[in-house]
């Protein structure tokens, strides 16, 4: 029988394992500060792609956020809903012309102090414990794994 597979200063399973329990971990806590205002990931996501790009069609939508146009239809259901967006445009079969209403702003603007505050959570944290987030490796890992923000 061997014992742990970790490592002096290494997690069992070694880096790849632990950035998958951190990054579960992270999307727990913003999911946890976005709930509050009837906001999930997926629904801020889409909100924010929405407020950048104003018209994007729900095939384009759900190619960013990386489900089929059918689920990125109920999202976007959800968020007419919830009066964040409404559709201005002809729809089915052409672009959808989805427009973020002042509601959908506010909303958005709310769900970015949310995660704002737990970033200056997090930072914090790091500062007591002595230890520092290496951003620059951070992206390194992001960046092969094709998961780099807007990419």
């Amino acid at each position: 029988m061997t014992g742990p597979r970790g490592t002096a200063g290494r997690p069992p399973g070694g880096t790849a394992m632990a950035l998958v329990v951190a990054g579960r971990a992270m999307e727990d806590l913003v999911a946890g500060r976005l709930a509050p205002l009837g906001l999930s990931l997926r629904l801020f996501g889409a909100l924010g792609h929405l407020a950048r790009d104003e018209g994007l069609s729900y095939t384009e939508l759900a190619r960013r956020a990386r489900v089929t146009t059918q689920s990125m239809h109920a999202t976007v259901g959800r968020l007419v809903d919830l009066g964040a967006v409404e559709p201005a445009g002809p729809g089915r079969g052409r672009r959808a012309g989805l427009r973020v209403t002042e509601r959908g702003r506010r909303l958005l603007a709310d769900g970015h102090d949310a995660v704002d505050a737990l970033d200056a959570e997090l930072t914090a944290a790091l500062d007591r414990s002595g230890g520092a987030l290496d951003l620059p490796a951070l992206l390194a890992v992001l960046g092969l794994a094709g998961r780099l923000p807007g990419g």
